[in-house]
Parts: C-alpha cells; sequence; structure tokens
C-alpha cells in the first residue's frame, strides 16, 4: 500500500480469502455484481490444501493461526464483480467468531485480506446486520474495497431482489446445516 492509502483496521493478511467451493456456492446474479451463498466448515486441513502451492502464503497461514488452527463453519456471502470475478467483500457469519473482509488488490497486484472481527454483543445477530449493509452500505463498502467502477455502477433497484434471495438463502442454508453434522 502506498502513502496514500488508508491504514486498515481489523487483521491484514497478504493471502488472499479461501475460495468458495463452487459446488456449495449458489450464486445470485444482479448486475455488475453477483453474490454467492455458500455455507462453509473451516479447518486446518483445508486450509493447508488451499495454499499448499503457494509458500509464503502457507507460511504465513501457518504463523498467524491460533493454537490447533482454525475451525468455524456458517454461512459465507461473497460480493463479486459480474465481469472480473474478483471477491470484493465477503461476510462469514460463522458460529464462533464471525466477521467480514475486505479483500484489496494493492497498487503492486497483491491481495490485501482485512479481516474485521463481528460484536455480536453491540451489533446483535450478523445476518440481519449483513443483510442491511447490502442494502445501504453496499456502494461505500465495495468503495473501501478498491470496487470504485462498481459502486458507481450499482443499481439499488436492480440489487434489491437479489438481496432478497441472498437474505433467504442465507437463512435456508443454516436451518439446512443446524442439524448435519459434517
Amino acid at each position: 500500500m502506498s502513502a496514500n492509502e488508508p491504514t486498515l483496521i481489523g487483521k491484514v493478511y497478504n493471502i488472499p480469502p479461501q475460495p468458495p467451493v463452487e459446488a456449495d456456492n449458489h450464486l445470485i446474479p444482479a448486475g455488475v455484481l453477483t453474490f454467492g451463498v455458500e455455507y462453509r466448515y473451516v479447518d486446518p486441513e483445508s486450509l493447508r490444501a488451499t495454499y499448499a502451492g503457494n509458500a509464503s502464503q502457507l507460511a504465513e497461514l501457518e504463523e498467524r493461526s491460533p493454537e490447533g488452527g482454525f475451525f468455524d463453519s456458517g454461512v459465507s456471502i461473497h460480493v463479486s464483480g459480474t465481469d472480473d470475478g474478483f471477491e470484493y467483500l465477503r461476510f462469514d457469519v460463522f458460529d464462533d467468531e464471525p466477521h467480514y473482509h475486505y479483500v484489496h488488490r494493492t497498487t503492486d497486484g497483491t491481495i490485501q485480506n482485512q479481516v474485521i472481527d463481528f460484536d455480536t454483543t453491540a451489533h446483535g445477530a450478523m445476518l440481519p446486520w449483513v443483510v442491511n449493509c447490502l442494502r445501504t452500505r453496499l456502494p461505500e463498502m465495495l468503495r473501501a474495497a478498491g470496487g470504485v467502477q462498481l459502486a458507481a455502477a450499482v443499481d439499488r433497484d436492480e440489487i434489491a431482489t437479489a438481496i432478497d434471495a441472498v437474505e433467504d438463502k442465507a437463512r435456508q442454508s443454516t436451518r439446512s446445516n443446524a442439524t448435519t453434522e459434517r
């Protein structure tokens, strides 16, 4: 990042977030954006497998992982550019450590993955908060992630129906996986 770029809050990783499992990611097109809704199980083995092909990313994962590794599950809501497929925002509505991501492309072409913990005490359940952000703060959040052109092109009327579908699919995924053991 250059001196003109803002200081990032939360935890910043130099590795991209673990990509969605395409077979599990329900895509909802919305003009310049495509939303994805995926129920995810995160564990140390799957994370190591994701970053195994990149020694520096794997080293950072290992260095920054808690003892025993990351374990969690829940719904992930992905916000990607339709044309470029780049995931600018992710909301991980997880059981143990809910959080969200701004995914930045830096000026040198690398990725900075900004992870911000979600405070359920202050904000309540995360899914209603996410839906509200998508309805009322999406352009601002896209700009913060570097999606300036997308933010300018978002048609709130066009995405309103898609956000309804995102919320419905997220609730359905949570219910159907609440009783399913991994």
